[in-house]
C-alpha cells in the first residue's frame, strides 16, 4: 500500500471515530442551549434563584427518556398482550385485599367525591402496582429531557415550570423527585400540574406527600377524577357482542350515539341478552378490531382518557375495576383472535404514507394507531367492500398494497 494511501485511510478512520463524538457535542450544545433558554423564562416567570441558579444548572439530559418515549406500551403492545400484563390475578386479589385495608378512607372519599372505590384502586394497580413501583428516576432530569426535546417541548416544558413552582413553594423538595420517565409522581403517578391543582392532605397531617402517604395519593386521585368531570352514578362501559354483519357504515368511530341505536343495530350483552333502555349515550370500541372483542364505552371512560390518552389503558382500568369488585372476566369467542390481528408499526407506517397519497387524511405518519387512522383506515375499507371496523389488519394492508 503507498504512504499516500495508508495516510488516506488513518484519516478516514480517524474521521468515523471521530463522528459520535462530533455529534455527543452537538447534543450537548443543545441542550446548553435550550437550559439557557429555561433559564431566561424561569427569570421572566418570577422563580426564585434557588430554581434559577442552583436547580436549572444541576440538570442534565436522560438519553433512555427519549428511548422509552418513542417505544410506550399503551401504543406499540397489542390488546391482548396490553391486557395480559395489567389484568393479572394479582391486580385482582390485591386490589380486592386494598379496598379492605382501606374500606373507612374509601367510604370517605366514595361521599365526598363519588369516586366509586374500585375505580380508584384500579388506577393505583395499573399505575404502581399498588406502590410498589413508583419510579426511581429524576423528575427533573426526565423533564427538562423532554422539553429540550423537539416531539412534545411546549408540553413538558409546561410541566417542568409546574414543578418548580411546587418546589418554590415547598410543596416538594427536590429531595423525593423521583419518578416515572415521563415526570409522573407517587402511588398514582401524577404530572406536576395535576399535583398542582389537585393534591391533597388526605390523612390531614400538615403535608401532602403523595410518596409515602397512601391517604394523600388516594384522595388527590379522587378530587382529580371529581373534577375533570366523573358521573358519580354512571359506570365506565361494558364488553358487548357484536351482530354477524354489522353495518359499521352506520357507526363512526369516536363519536358518540344513543343506546338505542346500538340496540337497533343488533348489538347485544357480551352474553347475548338485549341492551337496556337506558338513557346514555354511547360510543363503540374495537381495540383489536371486529375479531376482537368489542365494547360500548360511556361518558365517564373519556374521562379515564384524561387520565392516560390510551384507549388500551383506559379498558384496562374500566375491566380491573370490574374484576375487582368481582365481576366475570372477558368473554372470548372463536373470532376473537388477536393474533390474526397484528401489525407491525412499520407496516402501519407505511400504509399511512399509502393512504396520505390516494386522499385519506391520517396526518403524519407515525406508525401509531390512532383516531386519524382508524378514521382514514375505515373510510378506505368501506370504499373498497372491507368490514369496516378501522383496524390495520391483513387484509387491509394487502389491499392497500395491490391498489398503491
Amino acid at each position: 500500500m503507498s504512504l499516500l494511501l495508508k495516510r488516506f485511510s488513518r484519516l478516514f478512520l480517524a474521521s468515523l471515530t471521530a463522528l459520535p463524538l462530533l455529534a455527543n457535542a452537538n447534543e450537548n450544545n443543545d441542550f446548553i442551549q435550550c437550559t439557557d433558554r429555561l433559564k431566561v423564562q424561569a427569570i421572566s416567570a418570577g422563580f426564585s434563584d434557588y430554581i434559577v441558579k442552583d436547580v436549572i444548572p444541576t440538570l442534565s439530559p436522560l438519553k433512555r427518556v427519549i428511548d422509552l418515549d418513542q417505544r410506550q406500551p399503551e401504543f406499540s403492545q397489542s390488546f391482548a398482550d396490553y391486557l395480559k400484563l395489567r389484568l393479572t390475578n394479582y391486580h385482582i386479589q390485591t386490589g380486592r385485599k386494598k379496598l379492605t385495608e382501606h374500606k373507612v378512607l374509601f367510604e370517605k372519599l366514595s361521599k365526598q367525591y363519588g369516586i366509586p372505590a374500585q375505580y380508584l384502586v384500579a388506577f393505583w394497580g395499573l399505575e404502581t402496582n399498588f406502590g410498589r413501583h413508583k419510579g426511581k428516576m429524576s423528575v427533573l432530569n426526565s423533564l427538562v429531557t423532554l422539553a429540550c426535546d423537539q416531539r412534545r417541548s411546549e408540553y413538558f416544558t409546561s410541566e417542568l415550570f409546574d414543578l418548580f413552582h411546587l418546589i418554590d413553594n415547598k410543596t416538594v423538595t427536590v429531595k423525593q423527585l423521583e419518578g416515572s420517565w415521563a415526570g409522573a409522581m407517587g402511588h398514582m403517578q401524577f404530572m406536576p400540574s395535576a399535583l398542582r391543582k389537585y393534591a391533597i392532605d388526605g390523612d390531614n397531617d400538615g403535608i401532602v406527600d403523595v410518596w409515602q402517604s397512601e391517604a394523600d395519593a388516594l384522595t388527590s386521585a379522587a378530587n382529580y377524577l371529581n373534577s375533570i368531570g366523573w358521573l358519580e352514578k354512571e359506570r365506565w362501559g361494558r364488553q358487548v357482542k357484536l351482530p354477524e354483519n354489522f353495518a359499521f357504515n352506520k357507526v363512526e368511530f369516536d363519536r358518540f350515539y344513543t343506546l338505542a341505536t346500538f340496540k337497533a343495530l343488533g348489538v347485544t350483552r357480551a352474553n347475548g341478552t338485549d341492551l337496556s333502555d337506558y338513557k346514555i349515550d354511547a360510543e363503540l370500541v374495537l381495540p383489536a378490531g371486529a375479531n376482537g372483542p368489542a365494547f360500548l364505552v360511556y361518558p365517564n371512560f373519556n374521562i379515564i382518557m384524561k387520565w392516560n390518552l390510551s384507549e388500551n389503558y383506559a379498558l384496562s382500568v374500566g375491566l380491573l375495576a370490574n374484576r375487582i369488585q368481582g365481576a366475570a372476566g372477558l368473554k372470548v369467542s372463536d373470532k376473537n383472535n388477536d393474533n390474526n390481528n397484528l401489525y407491525k408499526s412499520a407496516e402501519l407506517q407505511a400504509l399511512q404514507e399509502k393512504l396520505n397519497i390516494m386522499g385519506y387524511d391520517v396526518g403524519k405518519p407515525d406508525g401509531i394507531w390512532g383516531p386519524k387512522s382508524r378514521k382514514a383506515i375505515r373510510l378506505y375499507q368501506l370504499q373498497h367492500g372491507l368490514v369496516g371496523d378501522g383496524f390495520p389488519n391483513r387484509e387491509v394492508l394487502i389491499k392497500a398494497e395491490i391498489n398503491s
